[in-house]
């Protein structure tokens, strides 16, 4: 293959994926083209598990309660929160359960060894009577109720789990708004891509800030 196309290949597979990871290609091992192949089936894996959620969940994505995108950390499947919890509640509402079944047969099925990141999010307002000390704690509790039905009722390996609170501070809408503070209350279930090793003591990317991580 000319050094050409490599060089365009390996920019091109990296930066569907960058999400602040560094690859790094070394010779003695395996090839650079041996290296793009195995990121071009990643990339073939998340776009199949991708097609077969479009059409499990169309209904919906039809009502615009879910979302599918892929982006730079993986595939992105994103549940508005009010149709999965009562307003300022973590626990999960039973007309949640079928869309979480649905891609829960994916994931075990379709991406059996890929690991998965589950993401809360809230609005801006301030929490008043709820009880929760702020909306970071709500978030974090939101994710994690997503993970203990995803483990607990449906099999998906904890190993392969981990629950994100990021609060208030990751919006996708104006927070101005009554319809954009609904975008910005989800959860987000992050198929994550499987990259080469990272040089060993290459930096790590930052942890992004107002984000409270639990595995």
């Amino acid at each position: 293959m000319p050094k050409h196309i490599v060089k365009y290949a390996v920019i091109v597979l990296i930066s569907f994926f960058s999400a602040g990871c560094m690859v790094y290609f070394q010779g003695g091992r395996r090839s650079d083209v041996e290296k793009i192949d195995e990121l071009s089936q990643r990339v073939d894996e998340l776009s199949q598990a991708k097609r077969i959620l479009e059409e499990r969940l169309s209904g919906e994505i039809k009502d615009q309660t879910v979302k599918l995108n892929m982006m730079d950390k993986g595939l992105v499947i994103t549940f508005v929160a009010d149709i999965m919890f009562d307003s300022g509640k973590a626990a999960l509402r039973q007309e949640a359960y079928s869309s979480l079944d649905k891609v829960a047969r994916v994931l075990n099925e379709n991406v059996p060894d890929l690991n998965i990141g589950i993401e809360g999010h809230t609005d801006n307002q301030p929490i008043t009577v709820s009880g929760w000390k702020s909306n970071w704690e709500l978030s974090v509790a939101r994710a994690l109720s997503v993970l203990h039905y995803l483990q607990d009722e449906r099999k998906v390996s904890a190993q392969r789990l981990t629950a994100i609170g990021h609060g208030e501070h990751v919006p996708v809408a104006d927070n101005g708004s009554r319809e954009g503070r609904q975008l910005n209350r989800r959860v987000e279930i992050v198929i994550m891509p499987k990259l080469p090793k990272v040089k060993e003591g290459a930096i790590a990317p930052k942890k992004s800030e107002g984000s409270a991580y639990y595995k």
